[in-house]
C-alpha cells in the first residue's frame, strides 16, 4: 500500500517501496511563486507523458535521472531521492528573469549556456545562489555543485538535440537534482512548467509563459498539447 509523503504545487508523492515512489501530477497552474493559481483540466496527464518522454530521452542520452516507468495517464514511478532545494537553471536563449537582473537583452544568446543556481524558497523569491553559499548553507559541497552543473548542462544537450529536428527551440531549462546514495541525479519534472520552448518557424511560445503572460487556460492547453504531439512523433 502506497503512503503519501509529499505533495507541493503540482505534484502529489507517494512512497511505493523498494527505493521508489511514485509521482502524481495534478492539473494545477501556478505562477509568481504559487501567488497566482488555476486547474487547467488535463494538465496532470499532459505532464506526466512530456517527462516521460523526455527523461527518457535523457536516459537514452546517459544521462543520470530517476525515472523508471510510467504508471498510467498522469503518474511515473520514479527512484526515491534525497532532494537538493535548489533549481539549476541552463540558459541558451536570454529571456525571462536574467533580462530583468542583468544588463542583457531578450533574445541575447548564450555560448556556451549559462548556468544558474536558485534556492526553492517562494517566501524569497527564489534567490540566486553561488558555490560559497550553497557550501555554507549545507545544500551542496563545491564539487557536488560542479557535478550538478555537468548533469544539467548535459540534459540540456541532448533535449537541444532532441528537439532541434522537430522543429523546436529551448530557450531554458529547470532541473532539480537529488541523491541516491552518495550518487546525484536528476529529479523532479520536465515539463513545459519548467522549460521554455519556442517554435523555430515564427517563434510561437509553447510554454508556461504564456500562463504567465494572462493567456486563458484554452490556450496554455493548446500549446501544452501541440509540444506533447510533436515530441511524441
Amino acid at each position: 500500500m502506497s503512503t503519501a509523503i509529499a505533495e507541493g504545487k503540482t505534484k502529489l508523492v507517494f512512497d511505493v517501496g523498494k527505493g521508489r515512489v511514485l509521482l502524481v501530477f495534478k492539473d494545477t497552474i501556478t505562477a509568481g511563486d504559487g501567488d497566482r493559481r488555476d486547474q487547467m483540466n488535463g494538465k496532470g496527464e499532459i505532464n506526466a507523458k512530456t517527462s516521460a518522454i523526455l527523461f527518457s530521452e535523457l536516459t537514452k542520452g546517459g544521462v543520470k535521472n530517476h525515472f523508471i516507468e510510467q504508471k498510467d495517464e498522469r503518474s511515473l514511478v520514479v527512484r526515491k531521492l534525497q532532494m537538493i532545494p535548489v533549481e539549476v537553471v541552463v540558459r541558451n536563449i536570454a529571456t525571462g528573469s536574467i533580462v530583468k537582473r542583468l544588463p542583457i537583452k531578450e533574445g541575447h544568446p548564450f555560448d556556451p549556456p549559462l548556468v544558474e543556481f536558485f534556492l526553492k524558497d517562494d517566501a524569497r523569491h527564489d534567490p540566486l545562489l553561488n558555490y560559497a553559499h550553497m557550501e555554507h548553507l549545507g545544500l551542496m559541497r563545491r564539487e557536488e555543485a560542479i557535478e550538478v552543473e555537468r548533469l544539467a548542462l548535459a540534459a540540456n544537450e541532448v533535449l537541444q538535440d532532441f528537439l532541434d529536428p522537430k522543429g523546436l527551440v529551448l530557450y531554458d531549462l529547470k532541473v532539480e537534482v537529488g541523491r541516491d546514495g552518495s550518487s546525484l541525479m536528476l529529479g523532479d519534472e520536465l515539463t513545459l512548467d519548467s522549460m521554455r520552448v519556442r517554435t523555430k518557424s515564427n517563434g510561437e511560445v509553447l510554454d508556461k509563459d504564456l500562463y504567465r503572460r494572462g493567456e486563458n487556460l484554452e490556450v496554455v492547453k493548446k500549446a501544452y498539447v501541440r509540444f506533447l504531439e510533436m515530441v511524441s512523433n
